[in-house]
């Protein structure tokens, strides 16, 4: 009898390929636009960080699980385990701040505030970006650092014991594990939200000026901007999807210390899986030149020409776009 935890385990390859092979897809692509075009922007950067941090917490969360997989009785030894799992939470952190902080780089280039003092506080956020990016991972880092001492070593001896796993079983390490999450997951769900509540209401409207600057003859165009919308409320939705998912694992492992460790693990390929199929769609850079090669590979098969997807024609006119 297969365990839940092997069925984990084989779920999860194909989201680990789907993952990298977007993430490094995207990473691919912005590097070829950025040699044809010489440009390198803002989004750019926060998106190249997050397809990093994507691909390095798939690698690493994949390993984990193979290795516990492989290695039931845990010979290898509990240290290497327990790095593993650290790194794993830590890129976690990454994961979600790269991504809240792509969602608010796009409400601040969507949305305009009369508040100056607020104005400024983004201009200055928006000229280091570079640096944030690099900060980013350094907190997780060092967010995670105190598991070592907070938390102990799951000493279950049943089949359900992973190797290298931390336990928040004393008061000191439930507080940690609120505080972790409130990091980790709340307060960037949190901006997330602010965010798509701003683009919402930008949207809105925008859509009733312009519907009633054309007197309701026909319906209001926004171009390019209508998609980087979509892909900001896309992520926010994904977020929260799994940030629900994730608070419920979390209070089964710091509540009732139940060890669904690998259960986390599998939500969060799946998070990553999305967030990466998002951000081709949003990006009409990577989505022509995906939906392009695709039809090319199944122009190479005549039985498989029914796959193909339709690509989209450039259209010319005053809409409104937004440099995404």
């Amino acid at each position: 009898m297969f365990s839940a935890k092997y069925a984990l385990w084989v779920l999860t390859g194909p989201l680990a390929v789907t993952t990298i092979f977007f993430n490094i897809y995207i990473l691919l692509v912005s590097l070829w636009n950025y040699r044809q075009k010489k440009q390198w922007s803002a989004s750019e950067t926060i998106i190249a960080a997050l397809c990093v941090a994507d691909v390095a917490h798939q690698l690493v969360c994949y390993f984990w699980m193979t290795m516990d997989e492989v290695d039931r009785e845990c010979l290898v030894g509990q240290n290497l385990y327990t790095f593993l799992v650290l790194l794993i939470y830590s890129l976690k952190f990454t994961v979600m701040w790269d991504t809240s902080f792509l969602t608010f780089y796009y409400s601040i280039k969507l949305v305009t505030t009369p508040n100056h003092c607020y104005t400024q506080i983004q201009a200055s956020i928006l000229r280091h970006v570079t640096l944030a990016v690099f900060l980013i991972p350094l907190c997780g880092l060092g967010t995670c650092m105190p598991m070592l001492i907070v938390f102990h070593h799951d000493n279950d001896t049943t089949m359900n014991r992973d190797c290298g796993v931390l336990i928040p079983d004393t008061r000191s390490g439930q507080v940690y594990e609120v505080m972790y999450v409130l990091l980790t997951d709340i307060l960037p769900g949190l901006l997330m939200v602010k965010c798509c509540i701003s683009i919402s209401v930008h949207l809105a409207v925008h859509l009733r000026h312009m519907k009633a600057s054309t007197n309701g003859a026909h319906a209001p165009k926004l171009g390019s901007q209508l998609r980087v919308i979509q892909m900001a409320l896309a992520l926010v939705v994904v977020f929260i999807i799994f940030l629900v998912v994730d608070l419920y694992v979390q209070y089964k492992i710091a509540v009732h210390h139940e060890n669904i460790i690998v259960l986390a693990f599998f939500f969060t390929s799946a998070y990553t899986t999305a967030t990466a199929m998002v951000l081709i769609y949003g990006k009409k850079t990577f989505w022509k030149v995906l939906i392009r090669e695709f039809n090319a590979c199944m122009d190479e098969y005549p039985c498989l020409s029914c796959l193909k997807v339709p690509e989209e024609k450039t259209q010319h006119g005053s809409t409104a776009k937004v440099k995404n």
